[in-house]
């Protein structure tokens, strides 16, 4: 046998798989090949949309499912041992995996990361590689795990048998938490970007802690009736009968597989606490309150839950007087796991003190790179109002007959404090016009508006722009806020991807956080977004990829200059420690803290008794009233369309920039462009190498609207060479008689064979395949046609003379 003839599978089934197998790796437990870990980030240019190359382990070995330990890079025979080990530390750091391995098989280069002692890089025999006892050993003492943390550690992930896995990060998730609460740590907090499954991760770390016996009662806790259902029929399921709602109200939900369940429900009609439950979940709202009588928690005793879960935790548990927080801290010796996409760290709230740095975090720049959660673009649309800002005429007055105050007005005011009715329908046919030019007027779509009441007018106003669908079914529009009982029960059906209405919604801060919209495919921001926090929550309402649905990628239409948050460095990195709580509390400062401006923005049961800052109107008759102003017109000053480009950054640039940008970083100059073409025998792997990076040439081409060859593709875009046509390369090719040497039956091949290129844009001229297809088979059989060039060999030299011959001209 010729190892180096042999392929890169067959050194894995002949001499790596064999090599494992001898040192008593479990084939069908601890060995699981060609592991594809991340898809490839989904890429978009106009409407085409693309995913990345996906990146792929060869080997994954787990001490048992779902906690790996050593990954392999295997490469064939003609390369050396250790070429796949960069490869493979690279994968290895994304996968928190301590070992690493590359082998040729000859044998194997060892990596351990765990810097036990002694050389970092050792190589091994094929008979020499390490034993899953060995490599645990080696594990165990790198985590300071004693043999109870051990057992914890290696107990088994719920496993439904559909074959439904956690994602890596998932993996990496429950794991880290699980190392740190088998070590004795009682404060974890997890960040991970919405849309990338924290409950389920949540639920993974739960199942594993109840089965090792090491938590015996645990407590959910959440913000939102619809993130409480949706989990204890969705991820939650697996609890059965030892999982109960700490609710009064029964209710009757649609699970995903569409059957009807019954929540079993903790509490009885006078609010009494069935405590045989080992699973309980609830509202934090609806155990607490400000009265004694509504703190519900207090039933329990303080140590009565050994865990306590709390998801999104950023809403309200990181203030010190928060209600969330007075549960945990009742609950003081219980562990307790926060859930956030985004911790919020100001000089008035803080997570990171409370639950202390988190174990683990996946951002949502790392979502989007590993193509699990879905890209967007971004419209701005400027209104000359809110540019230029609005001053009143003098004596100009109100809809009700009062003179408006003489001052400018912006977009701070606009629909807070001062309502221009033209704006809000300008926005609207702008939200309609985007719809309808997209070719899909039944895109969810969830506008952010000031508060409940814009939310009501900004309905309004859309209904009238799509009068035509809302005649069709009249929930084609709706609002969805705290205060409409009537929207709120259409929740549901807004986030059911099986749902077709309704489809627009308005909200002002319902939807923000926490529900789960998987097909939202447009967010429209008519209001300021000052926490940067909340702006991330909005975002990550469009983040889930549907692949059902075709939504792989979603759209923000900015009318406030809200999404000037992707330019600070904060949008994405790691939270900073600001709030340091002493023993005595601090006084914040006056003034208000920068980026976080809606912590001060007063809620719908304040009153505001003094602003210095101007910002709120005077109150007239004991609230806040809003004036509004008829008949002043309002119009677009620009639009913008933003793409995200492969750093996670906005840039602001036609397809045809971006394209030649991206293939200047491909090729150094227009020689060295036509010298690797030159001497690619396959230019097809030229065009495949593109495409797998994320840039296809089709669109290009499509844009301008010419039957160009790649060559001039990249020619023209990248180096301003004048494009010549498959057409015009052709006949070049037969003004020049380049094959007067060859007899009439090979040059009617090589005519037909330019024909076929001009026509149809064949690159692989010299595949003799082509011969069997029109008009060849009309000219004589494959053999007869080879032999008409003296054999296979001349007719592929014939071919590669003339594929050379149509790309000496360059413009």
């Amino acid at each position: 046998m010729d190892k180096k003839a042999l392929s890169e599978r067959d050194i894995c089934s002949k001499f790596i798989t064999p090599a494992l197998r001898s040192a008593g790796w479990d084939e069908m437990l601890q060995i699981r090949e060609e592991v594809t870990f991340a898809k490839g980030r989904i890429i978009v240019r106009g409407k085409l949309v693309t995913r990345g190359q996906a990146k792929r382990a060869d080997y994954i070995l787990s001490a048992k499912p779902n906690i790996p330990l050593a990954v392999i890079e295997a490469k064939d025979n003609t390369r050396s041992v250790g070429d796949g080990l960069q490869q493979a530390l690279e994968y290895a750091e994304t996968l928190q995996i301590p070992f690493v391995f590359s082998s040729n098989g000859d044998g194997f280069i060892f990596h351990d990361r765990t810097a036990a002692g002694g050389a970092t890089e050792t190589t091994l025999s094929l008979e020499q590689f390490p034993s899953p006892d060995t490599l645990w050993a080696r594990y165990r003492t790198w985590k300071g795990l004693d043999p109870a943390a051990e057992k914890i550690v290696l107990q088994d992930y719920y496993d439904d048998g559909s074959g439904k896995a956690p994602r890596y990060y998932q993996v990496n998730a429950v794991n880290a938490a699980i190392e740190a609460i088998a070590k004795g740590q009682d404060r974890i907090l997890l960040v991970m970007a919405t849309g990338t499954g924290k409950t389920y991760t949540a639920f993974q770390i739960i199942w594993r802690l109840w089965k090792a016996g090491r938590k015996k009662r645990i407590l959910f806790l959440a913000d939102r009736n619809v993130l409480i259902d949706q989990t204890m029929v969705n991820d939650f399921r697996p609890f059965g009968g030892a999982m109960a709602k700490l609710s009064t109200q029964s209710k009757t939900i649609e699970r995903a597989d569409g059957t009807q369940v019954e929540l079993p429900l903790a509490l009885d009609r006078q609010r009494r606490i069935d405590s045989a439950y080992e699973i309980y979940l609830g509202l934090y709202q609806s155990i607490t309150g400000q009265e004694e009588r509504q703190k519900l928690y207090r039933e329990f005793s303080p140590g009565f839950f050994d865990l306590i879960v709390i998801d999104e935790c950023h809403r309200g548990s990181a203030a010190e007087d928060s209600a969330w927080r007075e549960i945990l801290e009742y609950f003081s010796a219980a562990t307790q796991i926060g859930l956030t996409a985004t911790p919020k760290e100001t000089r008035y709230v803080s997570n990171i003190a409370y639950f202390g740095d988190p174990v683990f975090t996946y951002s949502l720049k790392q979502g989007i790179r590993d193509g699990f959660l879905a890209p967007y673009k971004v419209v701005k649309v400027h209104i000359d109002r809110d540019v230029e800002g609005y001053r009143p005429e003098r004596g100009q007055l109100d809809r009700d007959g009062e003179e408006v105050e003489d001052r400018i007005y912006n977009s701070k005011d606009f629909d807070r404090t001062l309502v221009l009715d033209d704006r809000t329908k300008l926005v609207a046919k702008k939200v309609t016009e985007f719809l309808r030019e997209s070719g899909d007027r039944f895109q969810k779509t969830i506008v952010f508006c000031v508060d409940q009441e814009h939310a009501a007018r900004m309905r309004q106003a859309l209904v009238n722009e799509n009068a035509d669908l809302v005649a069709a079914n009249h929930r084609y529009v709706m609002r969805i806020t705290g205060n409409d009982k009537e929207g709120q029960d259409q929740l549901g059906n807004f986030i059911d991807p099986e749902s077709s209405h309704p489809v627009i919604v308005t909200t002002s801060r319902l939807l923000s956080t926490g529900v789960d919209a998987q097909t939202c495919r447009l967010i429209v921001l008519d209001r300021e977004v000052g926490s940067m926090t909340e702006f991330k929550q909005i975002v990550g309402r469009g983040t889930r990829v549907h692949e059902d649905t075709r939504k792989f990628y979603f759209t923000l239409l900015d009318f406030r200059g809200a999404t000037n948050h992707f330019a600070d460095p904060d949008f994405d990195g790691e939270p900073v420690q600001i709030y340091e709580p002493a023993d005595d509390p601090v006084t914040p400062p006056d003034d208000v803290p920068s980026g976080d401006e809606d912590a001060v923005t007063p809620g719908a049961e304040e009153t505001v008794v003094d602003d210095p800052t101007g910002v709120h109107l005077p109150l007239k008759g004991g609230g806040q009233r809003k004036v509004y102003v008829d008949g002043v017109g309002v119009g677009i000053i620009a639009e913008r369309v933003e793409y995200l480009d492969e750093n996670g950054k906005l840039v602001t640039e036609s397809l045809r920039d971006f394209t030649k940008a991206a293939l200047r970083k491909r090729f150094a100059s227009l020689d060295d462009f036509l010298r690797r073409w030159k001497f690619s025998t396959r230019k097809q792997a030229i065009i495949e190498e593109l495409e797998a990076e994320g840039l296809p040439l089709d669109p290009i081409a499509d844009e301008l609207g010419k039957d160009l060859d790649p060559f001039d593709l990249i020619c023209h875009i990248a180096f301003d060479r004048k494009p010549l046509t498959r057409r015009e390369r052709a006949e070049s090719v037969r003004k020049r008689d380049v094959f007067s040497k060859y007899g009439p039956q090979a040059r009617a091949v090589l005519d037909a064979l330019l024909a076929k290129y001009a026509d149809e844009g064949v690159l692989a001229l010299d595949d003799a395949n082509v011969l069997r297809v029109t008009p060849f088979t009309a000219m004589g059989s494959v053999v007869q046609l080879v032999r008409a060039f003296g054999g296979k060999q001349g007719f592929e030299q014939a071919a590669q003379e003339l594929q050379a011959a149509l790309y000496l001209e360059v413009g």
